[in-house]
């Protein structure tokens, strides 16, 4: 199969804190990057459909032909419907999201779960290429793995399978936004790192600026400790349990580099007394892994996944990216 250059997908990630939205041509070229806030308020798919929209119009201003889009987003999501039944991070409950965006948009639609996406394009694109077991988990607003057994997309008999981030890691421990207590979002979340901060020292930080402070500040160097520790205890349990061949770690909070990978790795080894414990890397595709998973996705559902070999890897932020922070 041949690409097309004036063809092209859409890929949409919806988080917890931001939108990230990708313009890609069939060839794989990463042709527009644009971030911006999640929107809250009564009709979060009109907000979706907008930006989809005004992505398909800079497609159409460059001559290029949308043929289809991804839109992946966290929390319980029914595959088969494209319903998302719960994500807690967006407030969102039983939403049509799939059959409403369809009939807002004039494009063919997709919908996924965003760490799933983020798994698939790290096996076609980043740290897992070629590798037929593999964990990924993403460290964002909240925190969910993408699960490759065998190479087979591991979703679950309810489409819940990986939602790690609510695994109870310290049993009794502080109270999450679902309702129970001690789970891994709580403790290595970007959310969690930043909420456990601000009560230990009164003090509102980013997670980024907790990572920033690590050495200098002791409070921060505390929570970092804990995260990264609930973490690794966190993947001790999934690698008994799935035995993968590469650990992937991505999501805002994989920024921190050496300073969330060395203690995680360390911790993860010394857990695994009896066995070696699988290397633990990095994401190179950065916040745009799941962006890439969903435009990844549109091309299978244009039926274009025969061109999904040759997508180049891409370059850590596209020449002509359109970036929006506010």
């Amino acid at each position: 199969m041949t690409a097309e250059p004036d063809r092209a997908v859409l890929g949409l990630d919806v988080g917890g804190t931001t939108t990230k939205a990708l313009l890609v041509d069939v060839a794989g070229r990463v042709l527009v990057e644009d971030v911006r806030p999640t929107p809250a308020g009564p009709d979060p798919v009109g907000h979706l459909a907008s930006e989809l929209d005004r992505l398909r119009a800079v497609a159409t201003g460059r001559g290029l032909t949308v043929v289809g889009a991804g839109v992946v987003t966290p929390g319980l999501i029914e595959e088969s419907t494209g319903t998302v039944h719960y994500a807690s991070n967006l407030g969102w409950r039983d939403l049509p999201l799939r059959s409403a965006l369809q009939d807002r948009v004039a494009v063919p639609v997709t919908t996924g779960h965003d760490v799933r996406a983020a798994g698939l394009a790290e096996r076609l694109l980043g740290a897992a290429r070629g590798v037929d077991d593999v964990l990924l988990l993403t460290l964002g607003t909240g925190i969910a793995a993408a699960l490759v057994s065998g190479g087979s997309e591991v979703t679950g008999g309810t489409g819940a399978a990986g939602e790690v981030g609510h695994a109870p890691v310290r049993p009794g421990g502080e109270r999450c936004t679902c309702g129970q207590r001690g789970c891994l979002e709580v403790y290595a979340s970007g959310a969690g790192v930043a909420r456990r901060y601000a009560a230990r020292t009164g003090v509102t930080r980013s997670a980024a600026e907790v990572v920033a402070r690590l050495g200098a500040d002791d409070d921060a160097t505390a929570v970092w400790a804990d995260a990264t520790s609930a973490l690794a205890d966190a993947l001790v349990t999934a690698t008994l349990l799935l035995d993968p061949s590469v650990v992937v770690l991505g999501g805002g909070l994989a920024r921190a580099g050496s300073a969330l990978v060395d203690p995680v790795a360390e911790g993860l080894a010394a857990g695994l007394t009896w066995r070696a414990a699988p290397p633990v890397r990095l994401t190179p595709l950065g916040p745009a892994a799941g962006c890439l998973g969903a435009a990844a996705m549109a091309m299978a559902h244009a039926g274009l996944a025969g061109l999904l070999a040759d997508w180049p890897a891409p370059q850590p932020r596209p020449s002509s990216s359109v970036v929006v922070t506010s």
